[in-house]
C-alpha cells in the first residue's frame, strides 16, 4: 500500500541540496548583451525536464575505453581523408565548372576538422587552408551538433558550411582506425577530370618559348653535395723516359663535378714539390685535343631567325642543339678501383679509396667489391713485400711479418719446429748426381737452408748451398704486380721434386721428428693423413685391389702376417695409383713391425755425466729424497724404474765415468730413423677391405 503524502513519508530530494541558482542564458561582450542559448541546466545545475545537453567534445560515453583524456590518448592523430568539391565558373568562356581536390583532416584529440587545398601553380585562385581547425558544425536543421569520427566515411558527401565535399578515398592509418571501430567503409571512388586543368596541360606541352633561355638547376647539387669529396689513390707510371712512378691522390668534389689531384712527393726524392698535379676544374675524357675558339663552347645555344642592319636582331634557343659542340667530362661513375684515367694524355690508374668514399658508391650504386688494384710492377730494388708497402700509404713502413706464428713455431726445449730432409741433385752428371744435401724448413716463417755434408774423395768442397730464406717457386715473372709464390711445407714430401737456385733436387728421405711431426699434424700436411690414404686406396677399382690380395697372399706363403717393406712398397707404386712415395712410407710406417736400434747405455751416461760436470750440478741427494718421495705414487705402479741405478749412473762424483770426445756426444743423440722392415698386411688388409673400412673417414688421424 503507498504512503501517503505526507510530510515525513515521502522523500524529498532537496535534503542535502546547497545550489539553488538558476543559470542564465545572457552575457555582455563590450558592452552589449548577447543570448548564449537554452543548454544550460536549470536549478542548481540540474536538468529540467525534457532537457537535453549535448557532448562538448568526443562521442564515446564516459567509462569506456582507456582512462586516459582524450587530448592525451589520440594526441597528434588525425584521419586523412582525399575529397575534392565541384566549382561552378559563370564569367568565363573556357571552362564552366572547376574540380579541386583537397585534403580534409580529422583530429581525433577534440573532434576538429581542417580543409586543405594543394597550391598549383598559376593556377589564379586562393589555395591553401581553406576551412581552418575547429569544429564544424552540421548543416542545417541539426546545425547544433558537430561533426563527429561517424559522419565519415569514403565514397560519400559531405556539407561543410553549404560546400559540398566528395569525399573518395583515405590513407591506411584512417582505414584501420576506422575498421577496428566497426565501420563499413565503401569503395573509393575516381575523381573526375578538370577540363580547364586537362586543357592548361596540352597547352603547356605545345609552348615553346621564343628567347633563348635554358635552366641549369646547379643550386640543388651545390646545397646537397657541397663539402663532399670523394677521395682515390692512384698512381701514374712515368718509367718510359727516365721517369719512374708518382704517387697520386685524386679528389672527385660531388658539388660541381670537378676533379683535383695532388702528387704525394716522397723524402729525399730529389723532386721539388709541387702544390697541384691538377688543378680543379672538370676533367674531359678526350684529351688532349684541338683547341676550342673562343665562343664555341657554351650553356646555350640559339639561332639567329632574323637580322637587319636597321631593326633589332631576333634570337630563339636551339631545342635540338644542332650547333652545340660535345663534351665528355669524367663523372662519379667512371671512377671505379682500378681503372684508368686519361689526365691530359697521361695515364692514371685508380688503386684504392677512402672509407667515406666506399661507402657513397655503396649507398648511391650498390658497389661491395672494393678490392684494392693491383700495385705497380715490381721494380727489381729490394724485396717484393718492400716495393708493395711503398705503395700502401705516404707513410713508408716496413712489412708486417707473422709474429704469432713466429711466436707458436720458434724453437721451444726439444721442439725444434724444423723439417729436415735428404735429397739429392736431379742431373746427368756423374760427379753432381751422388752428392747429397740437407734440405731444412724452417716453420716460423717459411724459410729453407741447403747445406751440403762434406765428403772424402768427391772433388767438391761441402759447406752452405744455399742460405736461409724464403724461395720462389720456379717459372714465374720477375717484374710484376702480384705477389711471388714461395715454397710451404706442404711442397716439402719425400719424392717431390723442387727448384733451388736453378737446381732440381728430389727429396729422399726425412728424419724421424719430420715424420713424427706430420703425423701428428695431419691437417697441415694430407700426405701424412693416414685416413685419406686408406680412403684413397679404397676407392681404387676392384680388379687392382684383387691384385694387392693376390700380390700378399704370395708373397707371405707361411701365412706369418707380415711382408717385406720394399716388396709392399713396390706393389703400390707399380698399381699407379695415384700415391706417392711419402704416402708410401707414412702407410708402411702404420702397419709396420719397426725394430728400434740398440742405444749404448753406457754412452748415453758418460754424456750426462759430462754435461752435469760442466754445469756443476751437485743436487743428487735432493733428486734421491724427491723420487723416494714420489715412489708411493709414481714408481711403484707397475713402471719398473730403477732411480737407485738411475741416480747411480749419472752421479759424477762418487762414480765417474770415462772421459766422451765431440764426436761421442753427437753419436749419442743422432740415433737416426727407425727402419721399417715388414709390413703388418693383415691390420692393413683389415681396415681396408672390411666392412667398417668402406665408410672410411679422409679426415681421419691415426696414431703411429
Amino acid at each position: 500500500m503507498a504512503l501517503p503524502l505526507l510530510p515525513g513519508n515521502s522523500p524529498n530530494k532537496q535534503l542535502g541540496k546547497e545550489g539553488f541558482h538558476k543559470s542564465h542564458h545572457f552575457v555582455y561582450s563590450n558592452g552589449v548583451p548577447l543570448f548564449i542559448g537554452s543548454e544550460k541546466p536549470g536549478i542548481g545545475g540540474e536538468l529540467l525536464i525534457g532537457q537535453k545537453v549535448k557532448p562538448n567534445y568526443s562521442v564515446y560515453p564516459k567509462g569506456q575505453g582507456s582512462g586516459l583524456p582524450s587530448w592525451v590518448a589520440f594526441d597528434k592523430q588525425a584521419l586523412c581523408f582525399e575529397a575534392y568539391f565541384q566549382e561552378d565558373v559563370p564569367q568565363s568562356r573556357d571552362e564552366t565548372y572547376r574540380i579541386r581536390n583537397c585534403k580534409i583532416y580529422f583530429y581525433l584529440e577534440d573532434d576538429t576538422i581542417q580543409v586543405v587545398e594543394p597550391e598549383f601553380k598559376n593556377s589564379g585562385i586562393p589555395q591553401g587552408t581553406l576551412i581552418h581547425r575547429h569544429r564544424v558544425p552540421l548543416p542545417p536543421p541539426n546545425d547544433d551538433q558537430f561533426y563527429n569520427i561517424f559522419h565519415f566515411n569514403i565514397n560519400q558527401q559531405m556539407v561543410l558550411y553549404s560546400r559540398t565535399f566528395t569525399v573518395t578515398n583515405c590513407d591506411t592509418f584512417t582505414k584501420n582506425f576506422l575498421l577496428k571501430l566497426g565501420v563499413r567503409l565503401n569503395d573509393p571512388c575516381i575523381v573526375p577530370d578538370d577540363p580547364y586543368s586537362s586543357l592548361r596541360v596540352k597547352m603547356e606541352k605545345s609552348m615553346k618559348p621564343l628567347r633563348p633561355y635554358e635552366r641549369h638547376y646547379t643550386l640543388k647539387q651545390f646545397l646537397d653535395h657541397d663539402g663532399k669529396v670523394l677521395r682515390f689513390y692512384c698512381f701514374w707510371d712515368d718509367r718510359c723516359q727516365f721517369g719512374d712512378q708518382r704517387e697520386l691522390i685524386l679528389l672527385y668534389y660531388l658539388a660541381d663535378d670537378t676533379i683535383e689531384i695532388l702528387e704525394v712527393t716522397p723524402q729525399n726524392s730529389g723532386r721539388d714539390h709541387v702544390p697541384k698535379f691538377l688543378n680543379r676544374s672538370k676533367l674531359p675524357k678526350n684529351a688532349p685535343t684541338q683547341i676550342k675558339q673562343p665562343g664555341q663552347i657554351t650553356e646555350r645555344t640559339v639561332l639567329n631567325v632574323f637580322d637587319s642592319s636597321s631593326q633589332e636582331k631576333r634570337y630563339i634557343l636551339d631545342n635540338l642543339k644542332t650547333g652545340a659542340v660535345r663534351e665528355d667530362f669524367y663523372q662519379d661513375r667512371d671512377l671505379t678501383i682500378g681503372g684508368e684515367l686519361n689526365v691530359w694524355g697521361r695515364k692514371v690508374i685508380i688503386c684504392d679509396c677512402d672509407e667515406f668514399t666506399k661507402e657513397y658508391y655503396r649507398s648511391k650504386y650498390g658497389i661491395e667489391d672494393f678490392t684494392p688494384g693491383s700495385a705497380p710492377p715490381y721494380s727489381g730494388f729490394g724485396t717484393e713485400e718492400d716495393s708493395l708497402s711503398s705503395c700502401q700509404g705516404l707513410l713508408l713502413k716496413p712489412p708486417q711479418k707473422d709474429f704469432r706464428k713466429f711466436m707458436e713455431k720458434d724453437r721451444c726445449g726439444l721442439e725444434s719446429n724444423v723439417l729436415t730432409f735428404c735429397a739429392k741433385m736431379v742431373t746427368t752428371d756423374p760427379v753432381d748426381k751422388d752428392r747429397v744435401f740437407i734440405v731444412s724448413f724452417y716453420l716460423s716463417d717459411d724459410s729453407i737452408s741447403v747445406f751440403e755434408p762434406p765428403q772424402r774423395n768427391t772433388g767438391v768442397q761441402g759447406g752452405s748451398f744455399l742460405k736461409r730464406g724464403r724461395v720462389k717457386k720456379p717459372g714465374q715473372e720477375l717484374f710484376k704486380s702480384e705477389l711471388s709464390e714461395y715454397f710451404t711445407a706442404q711442397d716439402l714430401y719425400v719424392g717431390a721434386t723442387l727448384c733451388f737456385n736453378n737446381k732440381n733436387f728430389q727429396i729422399l728421405d726425412a728424419d724421424e721428428y719430420t715424420f713424427n711431426y706430420m703425423d701428428k699434424h695431419p691437417e697441415e700436411f694430407p700426405r701424412a693423413n693416414v685416413g685419406s690414404i686408406l680412403s684413397k686406396l679404397h676407392s681404387m677399382p676392384e680388379e687392382k685391389q684383387s691384385e694387392i690380395k693376390t700380390f700378399v697372399g704370395l708373397s707371405d706363403p707361411s701365412n706369418s702376417g707380415f711382408i717385406p717393406f720394399e716388396s709392399f712398397r713396390g706393389l703400390l707404386m707399380g698399381l699407379d695409383c695415384g700415391m706417392s712415395e711419402h704416402e708410401v712410407l707414412v702407410l708402411g710406417r702404420r702397419f709396420s713391425d719397426r725394430q728400434q736400434s740398440d742405444l749404448d747405455v753406457g754412452l748415453m751416461l758418460a754424456v750426462a755425466q759430462d754435461f752435469l760436470r760442466k754445469k756443476h750440478f751437485e743436487e743428487l741427494p735432493a733428486m734421491a729424497k724427491a723420487f723416494t718421495h714420489q715412489d708411493r705414487h709414481k714408481f711403484a705402479d707397475g713402471d719398473e724404474i730403477d732411480y737407485h741405478a738411475f741416480l747411480a749412473g749419472i752421479n759424477w762424483v762418487e762414480h765417474p765415468a770415462p772421459p766422451v770426445t765431440p764426436d761421442d756426444i753427437l753419436k749419442s743423440f743422432d740415433a737416426g730413423p727407425v727402419a721399417v722392415k715388414s709390413i703388418n698386411y693383415s691390420a692393413l688388409m683389415e681396415d681396408l677391405f672390411t666392412g667398417a673400412s668402406k665408410t672410411i673417414d679422409p679426415t681421419t688421424t691415426y696414431t703411429a
